[in-house]
């Protein structure tokens, strides 16, 4: 199909944000104060309510006002209460709505913490296995519910502490966060460990094969004799692997694809319909509503509003 072709596009990338740029003066505490754990509280509107990734885990409550939350692809409502976990490199902002005239002295209750030491000695010692799997949660971005209270008392005793009595703290708030079993993770398709070195390798050959040529139609029934299974073995296989069927699999990646050109370049819908792999814009629309609530155009817009302003 031959189509007009279209200027380049114009790039919406978050800010990085580095440790360079974290003064006092803009509510982060002191080096001398921080250590590994640092804590952060600031108002609406802030310099630091941006769309913006780190390299730092970052745990975010919301205490006041309400509006609408952006964690990589994901859009959705936040009110007080809001808490959420995002991994290294996740964008993410949060837009107030209703912010009174001049503004609210405290909106968000943050803790920021470096990625490998934890990473490393989750895997070191037993005692950290479940932060483990929390932190590889973390990565997609997730929500938690029914923890807000006990957050803002976690929160306070971080803020309080210093040297080993300030980790005490903080891993008995983690402990209590890996044990919530009440959460939703936000954003993008995220392989679940398979059984061993082999099927690991096997199913991420699959899926770079899927993310890597999108526009291309692959078959179940084709990739199951690759691997001299059955459909409905290979079927399993896959669910198993990632926890999706593989059609839904492949939507997803697909819808997930089109929400980061959407949300970064200016290609026309139909031209993204086409990129991420779908044959007619009646489906691609039918499956964006079904994945994400709401259509390619509707995401666009309100993705545009990122940039209003939240941390």
């Amino acid at each position: 199909m031959s189509r007009t072709a279209q200027p380049l596009p114009r790039q919406r990338q978050p800010e990085v944000e580095h440790d360079y740029v974290r003064s006092p003066s803009l509510g982060y505490e002191t080096a001398e104060e921080a250590g590994w754990v640092r804590c952060l509280s600031h108002g609406y509107p802030s310099p630091l309510a941006r769309w913006h990734c780190h390299d730092e885990y970052e745990l975010h409550l919301i205490t006041d006002t309400s509006g609408k939350a952006f964690v990589g692809d994901w859009i959705g409502p936040f009110q007080p209460g809001h808490l959420v976990l995002c991994g290294p490199r996740l964008p993410h902002n949060w837009i107030s709505l209703d912010t009174p005239d001049g503004g609210v002295g405290t909106r968000d209750l943050v803790i920021q913490f470096r990625a490998e030491p934890l990473e490393r000695v989750s895997l070191d010692i037993p005692e950290f296995a479940e932060v483990h799997q929390l932190l590889e949660r973390a990565r997609r971005g997730v929500e938690f519910f029914g923890l807000s209270e006990r957050a803002h008392a976690h929160w306070t005793r971080v803020k309080s502490s210093r040297g080993l009595r300030r980790l005490a703290a903080f891993c008995d708030f983690m402990a209590d966060l890996s044990a919530c079993t009440d959460y939703r993770l936000l954003s993008s398709v995220q392989i679940k460990g398979a059984e061993g070195d082999a099927e690991v390798d096997q199913i991420n050959s699959i899926v770079n094969r899927i993310t890597d040529n999108l526009a291309e139609p692959l078959a179940m029934a084709d990739l199951a004799a690759e691997l001299g299974m059955s459909e409905s073995r290979f079927s399993r296989y896959f669910r198993r692997s990632t926890g999706n069927s593989f059609t839904d699999f492949v939507n997803q990646v697909r819808i997930n694809n089109a929400c980061h050109l959407l949300m970064q370049t200016d290609q026309f819908v139909t031209d993204i319909c086409y990129q991420v792999g779908f044959n007619n814009v009646a489906n691609f629309n039918r499956r964006f509503l079904e994945i994400k609530g709401m259509t390619p155009s509707e995401f666009r817009k309100q993705a545009n509003s990122r940039f209003g302003g939240a941390h």
